[in-house]
């Protein structure tokens, strides 16, 4: 198998790389050519005030997404486990829709432009710069690192370029990008989701006639049925408790349960999201959480499919052990990296321009928020709360730079490639998830939730999400195991699935903090509520259609593939 890159492959990537970069130093000139003023605004450089469109709001989102984790992560677990794994796509869609009519309100109506502000106007000082510190440090040394490290991974073994010299490379296209502000990230980001989709797409249509030729038909239709008559258990989206993979997606709770913190925690109450929505105002940030859960019902078909793929492959002895190892050595993650090396001179350099782009647009918006974070929560508050805007934008350009740097020193010491995929960075994500969820709902609907019920919640959901990670070491959970809330791993011991975890520490939490919230408030403790009424939440007919449309087509999805 050829682990490089032809001629043809670089002029298509380069093509790609001048379009991007031309592009954002044309929109960069333009936004400072027009008015001189704007490059020294800090919540134009960072938040594109005013400027984006629906369409370059949806594209971002995406864009900043989808990364080496969808591409290798996911593509390696619809190799384990199948579409399943699409829940997290199609579970975001509706999720999107759900933030643009109760989230995005509130934080516009209140002038909130970062996350720890909104804990800052919500609570209290003290609650806000712990979590502003907490998310700088998650960023940083978990989420960029990650995207930098598992994306030079993917990249070095597709074009058999030297790993070191892939970070380097990454870490440079995307500080190019960044420096520009969030305008120029928002616009590029619509060029990046162009080659991520025609690439992704690219890549499903040579895997799946691949196994229609093996089996002597052609087309990608063929190729799909014989997907599923050959991989069967790969098309079930609600696993059974006998299930092997039950562990990683418990049944229902897909549906019901956990599920709904990660995605809600992530596209409502992330820095790294929300910061596309901000600048925008409502009808404007609705139209692109709109557009971005579209888009997010075609994901699996990029990301999962092709894993899917690579199995049914797999299973007919087309790769062997050459390519994913064997045994105990089985690794799934290599799955789109193995397509993509048996593609085509030209379509390789389409995909492997595609999976450059995801890499290179969420290590872009990881930068900014980082960027924002620091600047506007630490900096104007704490180092310098007299800094002019033009300060402010040089300090978010200097953080921009020294963020990356520390990606690309720290990332090879983290062991990040023997952690897992994406399964591994869902779970370890869940451990402070449920907690900072909790604070944000009940900040949001609550007026009577104290900033110390807050911290308790952020403090005490991570703890309790340690303990019931490791309660299985001095503590049989069997019991659990009828009511499927325990079942047993590959040692035998039986543990709670993290998805159920964190459903039990999110209730733990909403409990304590509404406890904590009614012994405070009956001694006196005074609450800082914001601004919310129910006409905030009401939204256009184009909206409500989109909406329903959305809606119905998953209703349909998991009925055909329940």
């Amino acid at each position: 198998m050829q682990h490089q890159l032809s001629t043809l492959d670089y002029v298509v990537f380069f093509i790609y790389f001048l379009i991007v970069s031309g592009y954002g130093i044309w929109i960069y000139r333009r936004k400072t050519g027009h008015d001189g003023t704007l490059e020294g605004d800090s919540k134009d450089y960072f938040l594109a005030e005013g400027s984006l469109t629906w369409w370059a709001i949806g594209s971002s989102l995406i864009a900043s997404n989808i990364s080496a984790e969808q591409f290798v992560g996911m593509s390696g677990s619809g190799f384990k486990m199948g579409l399943a794994i699409a829940t997290y796509e199609w579970m975001a869609a509706l999720t999107l829709i759900i933030v643009a009519v109760f989230f995005i309100p509130v934080y516009l109506k209140n002038n909130i432009a970062t996350m720890p502000q909104f804990l800052h106007q919500r609570y209290n000082g003290t609650v806000a710069m712990i979590m502003a510190v907490f998310w700088l440090a998650l960023y940083i040394v978990v989420n960029l690192t990650s995207i930098l490290y598992l994306g030079a991974i993917a990249i070095s073994s597709i074009a058999g370029l030297n790993l070191e010299f892939c970070l380097y490379a990454l870490a440079i296209f995307a500080v190019i990008i960044t420096l520009g502000g969030m305008k120029v990230i928002g616009f590029t980001d619509v060029i990046q989701v162009f080659f991520l989709i025609l690439g992704g797409l690219a890549t499903t249509y040579l895997a799946l006639n691949m196994v229609a030729d093996h089996y002597g038909q052609s087309g990608v239709v063929a190729g799909f049925n014989l997907m599923t008559e050959q991989a069967g258990d790969h098309f079930q989206m609600i696993f059974k408790r006998d299930n092997e993979n039950y562990i990683d997606l418990p049944g229902l709770t897909v549906l019901l349960g956990g599920m709904w913190i990660v995605n809600l925690n992530y596209w409502g109450c992330n820095q790294y999201i929300t910061q596309r929505a901000l600048g925008a105002d409502l009808p404007t940030a609705r139209g692109g959480l709109l557009f971005a859960a579209f888009l997010k019902l075609l994901m699996p078909v990029i990301v999962v499919l092709p894993g899917i793929a690579a199995y049914v492959l797999f299973k007919a002895d087309v790769f062997g052990a050459a390519e994913f190892g064997s045994g105990a050595d089985l690794n799934p993650d290599r799955a789109y990296p193995v397509l993509l090396n048996i593609l085509p001179v030209g379509l390789k350099g389409l995909s492997f321009a595609a999976l450059t782009a995801a890499v290179v647009a969420s290590l872009a918006g990881k930068a900014n928020s980082i960027a924002t974070i620091f600047t506007l929560d630490i900096y104007k508050k704490v180092l310098n709360p007299e800094a002019s805007e033009k300060k402010l934008v040089n300090v978010g350009k200097i953080a921009v730079v020294v963020a990356m740097i520390l990606g690309v020193l720290i990332a090879p010491h983290l062991g990040i490639d023997k952690k897992g995929g994406f399964q591994y960075i869902q779970e370890y994500t869940g451990f402070v998830s449920p907690g900072i969820f909790a604070m944000f709902i009940l900040g949001f609907f609550w007026k009577k939730t104290t900033s110390t019920a807050a911290l308790f919640a952020t403090i005490g959901g991570f703890l309790l999400s340690v303990l019931l990670k490791f309660l299985p070491t001095f503590a049989n959970l069997s019991f659990l195991a009828p009511f499927g809330f325990a079942v047993p791993n590959a040692a035998g011991v039986y543990e709670i699935p993290f998805l159920d975890r964190m459903g039990f520490v999110f209730v733990f939490c909403i409990i304590m903090m509404v406890l904590i919230s009614l012994l405070e408030t009956s001694r006196g403790v005074k609450t800082n509520g914001l601004e919310v009424d129910s006409s905030m939440f009401k939204t256009t007919r184009g909206f409500a259609i989109g909406s329903i449309t959305i809606m119905v087509l998953l209703t349909v999805l998991y009925t055909i593939y329940w």
